[in-house]
């Protein structure tokens, strides 16, 4: 089944292929030999020559092309400060000072971890049962 569908599908590949080849665009009239050139008159090339693009030198297209430095200008004198909106009759009142901030309670340190290696945490920390399955198994691995 499998080798008849792509026999076919080969098949309209090929039709299409050949219908394809079969169509073509009519060819035009044979070339014959090239005509004589006109004679033109001098008015007639003044009109159709093409403007000629002379590039200058980088330096001089770039002078050209920026706006021209500005003079140099004197320093100006500073601003004069701005006076205040509302003068100060009397000083500002002395800032309170803030609260002592509350003791911090005692706190029990943890207990030590006990032990150096994975069953010992587990034990200490994990609350397994000495016949637990997870004791076991660190007996096996580890030999504790």
């Amino acid at each position: 089944m499998h080798r008849t569908r792509t026999t076919a599908r080969l098949l309209v590949g090929v039709a299409a292929l050949a219908v394809s080849g079969c169509v073509s665009v009519p060819h035009g009239p044979a070339p014959g030999p090239p005509a004589a050139p006109e004679r033109r008159t001098s008015e007639q090339a003044d009109r159709n020559v093409r403007p000629q693009i002379v590039q200058a030198p980088v330096r001089e297209a770039l002078e050209a092309a920026l706006p021209p430095a500005p003079a140099p200008r004197a320093p100006a004198a500073p601003p004069a400060p701005a006076p205040h909106a509302h003068p100060r009759a009397h000083p500002a009142p002395p800032r309170p000072h803030p609260a002592p901030h509350p003791a911090v309670p005692h706190v029990p340190q943890p207990a030590p971890i006990i032990g150096d290696d994975v069953c010992d945490l587990g034990r200490s920390l994990g609350g397994w049962r000495p016949d637990s399955p997870e004791a076991r198994i660190c007996e096996g691995a580890y030999g504790k």
